[in-house]
């Protein structure tokens, strides 16, 4: 497995406060990696430096084959190098169309004319149902995104994240207030999205993360705790006395 993502050495202060602190990892493609870690451990943090919506004191990222620097770059050459990034609230146009939220997604190099008289291909339909199919979402394609449910619109915004067809895929607590029907359908979405490419999953719940059976990486205090199968960390004495508040 080659490396796609390595952080070495990253540090930032917030006014004295210490969020990051000589945060260290690498992340492979393909790969399913969870982020865990007690509030204030710098998860948020972590995925604003990879994105360009925070830059470090120090350290660095780089990036991809090239192993170009992520650092000199800006929010969106970021995404077009591909890393995409979905928030914890779900943010899809609600009166569209699901068809319509995965068609203005799909990757392309469109400028607002190209939006504005956009004829969908053939093969760009065929992409559409494709997404929906893997999202779960192939019965609701005609239906107001405003209409799904909470744990339907994640489905949406990581079937759009996927139109993009990024390399890597950041997504911060998908659980978070679904049903456990629906928590399943993430977590078979999430491990199959993580064949063939690397997803990063930041999450609290650990019952969810047990689910992905994946490698995990423990955050405290803005550096690696601990590293490891679920099971490995959670025999970790630091983690526990972390998570315990020892």
């Amino acid at each position: 497995m080659s490396t796609l993502l390595e952080v070495s050495g990253i540090s930032v202060t917030f006014d004295g406060f210490r969020a990051i602190n000589n945060l260290s990892l690498q992340i492979g493609q393909p790969e399913l990696r969870a982020v865990i870690g007690p509030n204030g451990a710098g998860k948020t943090t972590f995925m604003d430096i990879i994105t360009g919506k925070t830059k470090p004191d120090e350290g660095r990222v780089l990036w991809g084959e090239r192993s170009e620097n992520l650092l000199g770059m800006s929010e969106s050459q970021i995404a077009r190098a591909g890393i995409g990034r979905k928030f914890q609230k779900p943010t899809v146009f609600e009166a569209q169309t699901v068809r319509e939220n995965l068609a203005m997604a799909l990757k392309g190099d469109r400028g607002p004319f190209d939006v504005l008289f956009y004829r969908r291909s053939a093969q760009d339909a065929a992409r559409i149902e494709e997404l929906a199919q893997e999202i779960g979402l192939f019965d609701h394609l005609d239906r107001p995104s405003g209409e799904l449910s909470h744990g339907q619109k994640q489905w949406l915004e990581i079937g759009m994240l996927l139109a993009q067809d990024p390399r890597l895929l950041l997504v911060d607590e998908p659980a978070a207030g679904m049903t456990p029907a629906e928590r399943e359908q993430t977590t078979e979405l999430l491990v199959r999205a993580a064949r063939t490419r690397a997803v990063i999953v930041v999450e609290h719940d650990m019952e969810f993360v047990r689910r992905l059976n994946c490698k995990v990486t423990v955050l405290h205090e803005g550096s690696v705790l601990a590293e490891g199968s679920l099971d490995h960390v959670t025999k970790n004495q630091d983690v526990i006395d972390v998570y315990l508040g020892r």
